[in-house]
């Protein structure tokens, strides 16, 4: 008897690229998406016994997930494309019970030439990203339930002033000095979480809305905020999403902190600290980095 087994398992397709163009008359609109389906089931014998008759080819998962784009309407959402697709695998095959689709949004910015928006050209102003993540899984022989996260990606950003660092714990081996004012950089990474009571509710979330409000947030609250830490600018720009926008459960930012440290011009006569620094040296590596989750607290009974 054998002493190993099969603790988890799941397969797809990852790193299918798509694009499609929306044309009404001369507009046009274009999303360019990564797509990732994972599925989870009866597929155990495929491990353990090289048994591939319930194997849903890989190759399929792609030809799928093109055809559904072709037919969705919703393909510029990635939320409910996304659940379109992991609500075909586990409704089209009964011994898939999970559908885990991961999709990334990449950045079209529409042209403005001569004052006007262009009708078919577009360009990349940024490489931040949207995305999402969305498991469908069947809860009974009917119904499905829908987790769905959605995220923002190497947002580069970075202010001049507006933020110390100052107060912390010193011990002997402490080095860095306090400061009253630094240059804040960071490339941010947020991700939040919805509440789905039902597959039909997804279609009612605003979720272009809401990306763009917390993309919003997150680029005011970094420009505005007077930040005593990154930590404390973080719980801010995550406890006003939560506060703006009901639909969210938790939020959830990464925040690696880029140092602009200033370089040393006095061995040259010139003076470069404090109030007379301007010329700095980029140093991303190693970096700070600050991690944290906000969620609602639970009202009690």
């Amino acid at each position: 008897m054998s002493n190993v087994s099969l603790k988890e398992q799941r397969y797809g397709k990852n790193n299918v690229r798509l694009f499609k163009v929306v044309r009404t008359g001369k507009w046009h609109e274009v999303v360019e998406l990564t797509v990732c389906v994972l599925l989870e089931g009866d597929f155990v014998t495929s491990y353990t016994e090289a048994d591939n008759s319930k194997v849903v080819a890989t190759d399929s998962m792609k030809n799928t997930i093109y055809i559904l784009a072709k037919q969705s309407p919703h393909v510029q959402n990635i939320e409910i494309f996304a659940t379109e697709i992991g609500h075909h695998f586990v409704s089209t095959y009964s011994h898939v019970s999970k559908a885990n689709v991961s999709i990334t949004k990449h950045k079209w910015t529409r042209m403005l030439i001569d004052g006007k928006l262009h009708d078919h050209s577009f360009y990349r102003d940024g490489e931040d990203t949207r995305s999402t993540k969305v498991v469908v899984a069947k809860t009974n022989s009917k119904d499905v339930s829908v987790q769905i996260e959605s995220g923002l990606k190497n947002l580069l950003v970075l202010k001049t002033t507006g933020s110390a660092f100052y107060g912390f714990l010193r011990d002997k081996f402490t080095t860095l000095p306090e400061t009253n004012d630094r240059i804040l950089s960071t490339n941010v990474d947020a991700t939040w979480t919805y509440n789905i009571p039902s597959v039909a509710s997804v279609k009612n979330i605003p979720f272009d809305d809401i990306f763009d409000s917390i993309r919003s947030i997150t680029l005011k609250t970094f420009a505005t905020d007077n930040s005593a830490s990154v930590q404390a600018t973080l719980y801010l720009m995550a406890k006003l999403a939560l506060e703006k926008h009901s639909q969210i459960e938790t939020v959830h930012y990464e925040l690696p902190n880029i140092h602009y440290f200033e370089y040393d011009l006095e061995r040259f006569d010139l003076k470069n600290k404090l109030k007379d620094a301007n010329i700095y040296t980029p140093f991303d590596k190693p970096n700070g980095l600050i991690i944290a989750t906000v969620s609602r607290t639970k009202s009690k009974l």
